[in-house]
């Protein structure tokens, strides 16, 4: 049997690192083609986690735009698929890497597995381009690998065929715990290394599409007033290297001492961060999902989110983007608030996400998925 795992981004890497561990672990022939859609933060990850590409698209260019990116993407992946022949592909949440893989995978009619499907905020621009990029992920691929029972309930509405959706927790929860046993002497480290060994401090980050410019200027202007405030209180922002946010957020923090807006994070400086900081702000996905092994409180800096279980657990709070709003609710979680959103169950899962997803994998009928396509 052989794999294709195609991914170009951080959060890709994270959540597909675990399968390709499992895979290589039960002989499973894997082949990685990375797109490095985000190249620094791409090979981070690829050193953290001991992966090596097999192809490196490195489509990567400054300022693309999302025509741009796609047209690289279907042009540099049709090349590999006219040499190189896949039992399976496999493509993990929302990117244009994701939905172009899925692509040029279905022209080939080669099965596309989606880890991570069935994410939804039914705004097509909220999140965007990720909403409709999973929504059509989810037309192509063959086999659906839901994170949660409201994952595979949005897939059924839609019509996806119910022995095609296994619910199978999020492998973002693998990788955490992986880092956790592995890393541990770096971990350790990283709080001398910036100086927060003693401090009080929230963890911040804020990068997506639908927010640069002026979302992330009014909420930096709630946190601004926040610190100001509570002078024994930090903010630490690892902040994204694309300059529509690296620039404003320099702009806009530079004169406060209390704020410290850093380089983006090796992943295990960023966990050990998460493990010891108060709570997080941020419009990041993903890190909805590790903050819940953390036990940490999250106000999500978004209008919309697909993660609804940290919501209806408790654990976040969707807040947006309006000032006043983002200000209150930092305020909030000075007092019993706090206590309310801590020490809750993890609803994304048990860390075995990957081992359920190979083991089905090895075992698919591909004959019969075919008659029943």
């Amino acid at each position: 049997m052989k794999i294709g795992l195609i991914f170009g981004t951080r959060p890709e890497a994270i959540k597909i690192a675990p399968i390709y561990k499992r895979l290589k672990e039960v002989g499973v022939e894997v082949v990685v083609i990375t797109t490095a859609q985000h190249r620094e933060m791409l090979d981070q990850m690829l050193r953290i986690f001991e992966m090596t590409s097999d192809y490196d698209l490195n489509v990567m260019i400054p300022n693309q735009s999302l025509s741009d990116l796609t047209q690289r993407l279907i042009q540099k992946i049709d090349e590999i698929f006219k040499k190189d022949k896949f039992d399976f592909v496999i493509v993990q949440g929302d990117t244009t890497s994701a939905f172009i893989g899925a692509l040029v995978s279905f022209y080939y009619k080669v099965p596309v597995a989606h880890i991570e499907a069935g994410l939804r905020t039914n705004n097509m621009y909220d999140p965007f381009p990720e909403e409709i990029n999973r929504r059509l992920i989810s037309v192509l691929a063959t086999v659906h690998f839901a994170p949660t029972q409201n994952a595979k309930k949005n897939l059924l509405k839609e019509g996806i065929d119910e022995n095609r959706v296994i619910v199978t927790g999020n492998t973002v929860i693998d990788a955490l715990l992986w880092v956790k046993n592995t890393k541990k002497n770096e971990m350790e480290s990283v709080l001398q290394k910036y100086e927060l060994k003693d401090k009080t401090y929230i963890l911040f980050t804020m990068h997506r599409r639908e927010n640069w410019g002026e979302p992330i200027r009014k909420v930096l202007k709630a946190v601004k007033m926040y610190l100001k405030e509570n002078s024994h209180v930090y903010l630490v922002y690892p902040v994204h290297p694309n300059p529509k946010v690296k620039d404003l957020v320099h702009s806009e923090l530079e004169n406060i001492e209390n704020a410290m807006v850093l380089n983006p994070l090796e992943y295990t400086e960023f966990l050990a961060l998460m493990s010891k900081c108060l709570y997080i702000m941020t419009d990041s996905g993903g890190i909805q999902e590790e903050a819940a092994t953390f036990n940490k409180p999250v106000l999500v800096l978004r209008n919309t989110t697909e993660r609804l279980e940290s919501i209806e657990a408790g654990i976040a709070k969707l807040v947006g983007t309006d000032t006043e709003f983002v200000y209150r609710n930092m305020k909030l979680l000075e007092g019993p608030i706090y206590k309310q959103m801590i020490n809750k169950e993890n609803p994304y899962g048990d860390g075995r996400a990957s081992e359920r997803i190979i083991n089905y994998l090895v075992n698919f009928d591909k004959d019969s998925a075919k008659n029943k396509n």
